[in-house]
Parts: C-alpha cells; sequence; structure tokens
C-alpha cells in the first residue's frame, strides 16, 4: 500500500467512509424510523432482496413448490438495503440484525433471520432437501455451516475491496483473492468426488453456496472471473452450471430484484403466476 494509516485511540464513526455501500451501515443497532411491514395472504412472509444471502431463500422456496408442496407459497417483499428499509421498525422486529433475508411463518408465529436458519428450519417443516440419516445429514449441515462462516471473506472480504471500495488497494485485494481460490478449490475438490456438494443429493447445502459460489463460478459476481480464474475449477463449473439450469433456479434469482434488465426483475411475489407477467428476455 502507498499510503499508510494510523487509527486513532478511539474510533469514531463517520457516515461517508464505507464506499459504495457506506449508507446500508452503521455502528449501532435499532430502528431507525417507523415502518409496518405488509402482509399477504401466505403463512410464509419473505422480506428479502436478491443479494447472494437473500436467493438461497427463494431458491429453497422455488423448489419446495416445484416439488409440488403447496404449502411452502409464499409472499416475498423487497427490502431495499440502499434505501435503508432494513432499519425500519417492523423489519426489525422480525430480524434486530437488521440484514437480509428475513421471515415470518404466520402458521406458527415463528420469525427467522440469518439465511442459514431460514434454509434448515424450512427443510425440517416440509421434510425436504436434507437427507433423514444421520451421516448424511450432518454432512449436508457441515457444508451449510461451512457456507456461512466462508462466505464473509468472499463478499465483506474479496468483493468489498475488488469491487466495492473508494480505492484499490494491492494488500486486501491480495489477502482476499488468495482465500476465495482456497475456497473456490475447496469446492472443487469435493465436486469431482460428488454430484452436490455433501454427496448424491441435492440439498440445503448446495442452495445455501450456490448463489455465492456459483454466480462466482459463471461470472455473474463483482466483474472477477477473468481476474480468479474461475474457468479453471472444472468440476464446480459443472455443477454451477448444473444447478443454473434448473427451473426454481431461474426463478429464484429473480425475486426481490429490482436491477438489471426487466425481464430479470420480480420485486414482488405473491403467486406462481407473477413470473409469466414479466416481460420476455
Amino acid at each position: 500500500m502507498s499510503n499508510s494509516y494510523t487509527p486513532p485511540k478511539v474510533w469514531r464513526w463517520d457516515s461517508q467512509n464505507g464506499g459504495a455501500f457506506a449508507s446500508i451501515n452503521r455502528p449501532v443497532s435499532g430502528a431507525t424510523h417507523d415502518h409496518d411491514l405488509p402482509v399477504g395472504q401466505h403463512d410464509l412472509q419473505l422480506y428479502s432482496m436478491a443479494t447472494p444471502n437473500g436467493v438461497k431463500v427463494t431458491l429453497l422456496l422455488e423448489e419446495l413448490l416445484e416439488a409440488g408442496i403447496k404449502q411452502a407459497d409464499y409472499d416475498a417483499w423487497l427490502i431495499s438495503i440502499r434505501d435503508g428499509d432494513q432499519f425500519g421498525s417492523g423489519f426489525v422486529g422480525v430480524n434486530p440484525n437488521s440484514k437480509i433475508p428475513a421471515l415470518f411463518d404466520r402458521s406458527t408465529g415463528i420469525r427467522l433471520f440469518e439465511s442459514g436458519s431460514i434454509l434448515l428450519y424450512l427443510a425440517e417443516k416440509f421434510g425436504a432437501f436434507l437427507p433423514k440419516d444421520l451421516a448424511k445429514r450432518t454432512e449436508a449441515l457441515n457444508w451449510l455451516f461451512w457456507q456461512m462462516g466462508s462466505a464473509p471473506f468472499v463478499g465483506g472480504g474479496f468483493g468489498h475491496f475488488y469491487a466495492y471500495a473508494p480505492e484499490k488497494y494491492e494488500y486486501p485485494i491480495n489477502r482476499y483473492a488468495m482465500e476465495t481460490k482456497r475456497q473456490l478449490h475447496v469446492l472443487d475438490k469435493q465436486l469431482a468426488q460428488h454430484a452436490f456438494v455433501a454427496g448424491d443429493d441435492y440439498s440445503i447445502a448446495d442452495m445455501a453456496i450456490w448463489p455465492w459460489y456459483g454466480a462466482l463460478a459463471l461470472g455473474r459476481l463483482y466483474n472477477a472471473a477473468e481476474f480468479l480464474d474461475v474457468q479453471s475449477y472444472h468440476h464446480l463449473q459443472r455443477w454451477a452450471t448444473q444447478i443454473d439450469q434448473r427451473p426454481a433456479a431461474q426463478r429464484a434469482v429473480k425475486v426481490n430484484r429490482n436491477w438489471g434488465e426487466a425481464h430479470e426483475q420480480l420485486p414482488e411475489r405473491h403467486s406462481a403466476a407473477d413470473f409469466d407477467k414479466l416481460p420476455k428476455a
């Protein structure tokens, strides 16, 4: 790094720090304004945005519906994190951590936050995409929690410094690129031995990992495919493409999305018919 930085004795918040996403972060928790959350007709009310963490949940919900589990139908409401929707009182009531996604199950009165927790809850509620066998279930959960612990290095680490930081710094980009490539290699080696991440069965582990690492492998995240040489991870490419071709995945990435081409955007979703209303590509 060409410029050195000496931290002050006591850190003070500057709302302009943080680059492209400075406005969505602050050093205290809680609501900044009163705002009730909308509620639709279904038991499952999803409040989210189509970031990788948000897509995890819509992918599972759409896969459940694709499998014929009608009770998994849901209302999806856009929480625009750039506009500070996550700091509204209603959202904070569902997720005191003010991060998407969040889910409220009206049939049980249970609130859910953290994408891994939501995936596990829905898989157990509907008895799908999580093996019953103890060893296979544990392996799926191993990889689910691997994703929860690993992806912050890809998102808040590599993605932030490579794509969003106001200036490019060699040291953090090198540090997080190295860790991101290590993780890609971990997945590539696992997928060399198995059809899916946790074994022979498609599970919530794949649904947690694909929106992050599948998007990276397919060149849809941070415009970093060439920089990270993602094409060299052949088994990861096979898996990412395989899931990308699933109808549920093709729907899931559109839900709670408000950027990109018009045919890619479904800011709110209340029934399967909503996808039919999108313009053709």
